[in-house]
């Protein structure tokens, strides 16, 4: 069609007006057309001139990036998009000449962090660049899926060596904490027989032999803690790679939510954290196990503690979209980077000095296991905002309807 279109128009000067006007009316169907393919791509595509100026913009590119309105002399691209860091990335590529393949960068959309890949490319004419060509794709679910993927299989490599650690691990340091015990024992049959020997002597004193009984406790103390803790973490670890048996039953999220909230309330106000809570009352009764689904939100909240240690807000929050419920955990801590976003949810992953880097592994466990989803939001600085969606009980099976059908 483009082709006639061009050679009729070598012949202009011959066509009578009716000629003309198909000609033009073929021509308008082909740029209707090609507009319609182009709104019609899930992708974003934006055309500019020479001077950077936009030419062209799909819907797609139009909501996603966005773009304002503008009216009068065409300005360049960076002028009508509204988010800053596009605006810096496509004004340092374009003035520079660059050629960009697939740079990711993330953009808010409708509220929700979305993850883009942009490729700025040459438009070339005849040998001569004539403009430029921008090609956006949203990669949020693609990126997501990869990362699904990757925890799925570190869960699964772990299973292989949950027997061996269970064995290897817990088993010494079962028998090491029993002869810690009887130490103790041996140590307090000597103390009763010391001080029998010595009545004169105090418990409280810090000279002589009772000055190395107290050094003696204290470095036991310490061993224990270290028992514990080592305890803790074969436990948490056993816990990641075992076969969940949920024993889900009808209840309430917000009399779970309102308990636990009660529960650290005594911790929070300590460490000068205040906690808020938005509870949709509205809600409808959902299927959980309250053991495992109360651990995940603890463990959320014990998260975001830790990342406000100088104090700060915590807001738990529940409401109904669609077919789900969601409960948000939203803290004003010190926020999680953009390279470490992805990776939070990866068994022994982990930016803290302390902690086994499974505690998150075993939200998103048990989540999956309620056949719910979690995502996070979070930017450096700004705190971070963990979102738990779970599935509503559906009680009937909706029948087809007809409209104008009779019994």
């Amino acid at each position: 069609m483009r082709d006639f279109i061009k050679r009729a128009l070598t012949k202009l000067y011959k066509l009578t007006p009716a000629q003309v006007e198909e000609l033009l009316n073929l021509a308008a169907e082909e740029v209707s057309r090609l507009e319609t393919v182009i709104d019609s791509l899930t992708d974003g595509i934006l055309v500019l001139d020479e001077n950077h100026c936009l030419v062209m913009a799909n819907k797609f590119a139009e909501r996603i990036l966005p773009l304002s309105k503008f009216e009068g002399s065409p300005v360049p691209v960076w002028k009508v998009v509204q988010d800053e860091r596009v605006v810096e990335f496509f004004q340092e590529s374009l003035i520079s000449g660059d050629k960009v393949v697939e740079r990711e960068i993330d953009v808010e959309y409708m509220g929700v962090q979305r993850l883009l890949s942009i490729s700025i490319l040459p438009l070339v004419e005849n040998f001569r660049i004539t403009g430029s060509l921008i090609y956006i794709e949203d990669i949020t679910e693609k990126r997501g899926r990869e990362a699904r993927l990757r925890r799925a299989e570190n869960l699964a490599s772990l299973t292989t060596l949950a027997a061996g650690v269970a064995h290897e691990i817990k088993n010494p340091l079962g028998s090491i904490s029993i002869h810690i015990q009887l130490i103790q024992k041996v140590m307090d049959a000597n103390k009763k027989l010391y001080f029998q020997a010595h009545p004169e002597e105090s418990m409280e004193s810090e000279v002589g032999p009772v000055k190395y009984f107290h050094l003696f406790d204290r470095y036991l103390d310490v061993v224990n803690e270290e028992i514990d803790r080592l305890n803790h973490i074969v436990v948490d670890f056993l816990f990641a790679v075992r076969p969940m048996k949920l024993e889900p039953r009808e209840g309430d999220i917000n009399e779970l939510v309102t308990n636990l909230a009660d529960f650290v309330s005594l911790e929070l106000e300590k460490e000068n954290i205040v906690c808020h809570l938005d509870l949709d009352r509205g809600l409808p009764l959902l299927l959980f196990d309250e053991r495992y689904l109360k651990q995940a939100l603890l463990n959320l909240i014990k998260n975001s503690q830790a990342a406000m240690k100088d104090g700060g807000e915590l807001f738990i929050k529940t409401e109904r979209q669609d077919q789900s419920v969601l409960i948000h955990v939203e803290d004003t801590g010190t926020g999680i980077s953009e390279a470490n976003l992805s990776k939070i949810f990866e068994p022994y992953f982990t930016t803290r000095d302390s902690g086994s880097g499974l505690g998150l592994t075993l939200v998103f466990k048990i989540v999956r296991e309620h056949q719910g989803e979690i995502t996070v939001k979070s930017r450096e600085g700004e705190g971070a905002s963990f979102t738990i969606s779970l599935p509503i009980l559906q009680k009937e099976q909706k029948l087809l309807s007809y409209e104008g059908m009779e019994s």
